[in-house]
């Protein structure tokens, strides 16, 4: 059993997300285990060999217990189906109390298509007669999802204003992604200076409205529940 387990569609996108929250998790002391559901073979620029090392150097940098790659083919995420099987088994095999995915609404279709199976892959690996794994039936305590390119209002904000700096070092693992476009690379949306400024000027918007330097927005589904209308000491 681990504490959060975290998916992301590519390697790189977890980080773009929610990696000053995976610190700052690990810092704590939970175990936490990160999972990409593709090498990101479709990318303009990098091999699936590299990404993958470049994935296992930002797993370093924020602490994680594991980080895994289910190879699914790029570009075909949920269009085959055992890929729903494989992620029951993944939740089931990790059993975390929970999981953080994609938002729903997103530019890219790979992260729409990974949010939906998942969420359902979700909730299939806590039904006792639904097959696919050797562990048996684990129902997470509750879905988070995260932003990678768009965003809306979410539900709750976290603080990561002392682990911004290992969210930076993480990014600049996926030299092959973020690194400026030369002579032996194809310049993309990821690899300008523009693309960094908008993860950061969404972080440092959501910790500004609530008051930090740094935060990593998240969305969840459920009415959050308080014990009191009075606002907890900061």
């Amino acid at each position: 059993m681990i504490d959060l387990l975290v998916f992301g569609p590519h390697p790189d996108d977890l980080e773009i997300g929610m990696a000053g929250t995976i610190a700052r998790h690990v810092a704590a002391g939970s175990s936490v285990g990160l999972c990409d559901l593709t090498a990101g073979e479709m990318g303009s620029n990098g091999t699936p060999g590299v990404r993958m090392r470049e994935s296992e150097e930002a797993r370093v940098v924020l602490g994680a217990r594991f980080r895994e790659n289910l190879r699914w083919a790029d570009r075909r995420i949920g269009r085959d189906p055992a890929h729903l099987e494989h992620a029951v088994a993944f939740i089931r095999e990790h059993r975390p109390r929970t999981i953080a995915i994609p938002y729903w609404s997103d530019r890219h279709p790979d992260h729409v298509a990974a949010s939906l199976l998942l969420t359902e892959a979700a909730f299939n690996a806590g039904l006792s007669r639904y097959g696919g794994g050797s562990g048996g039936a684990w129902k997470v305590d509750w879905i988070c999802h995260y932003f990678i390119n768009d965003s809306v209002p979410p539900s709750f904000v976290v603080d990561v204003s002392e682990y911004y700096d290992k969210k930076r070092a993480a990014l600049d693992c996926h030299a092959s992604q973020f690194r400026p476009a030369d002579a032996s690379t194809t310049a993309t949306r990821l690899n300008t200076p523009l693309f960094r400024q908008l993860i950061e000027s969404r972080d440092a918007q959501f910790g500004a409205l609530s008051g930090c330097q740094w935060a990593e927005g998240f969305v969840v589904r459920e009415i959050l529940m308080r014990s009191s209308v009075l606002r907890a000491p900061s």
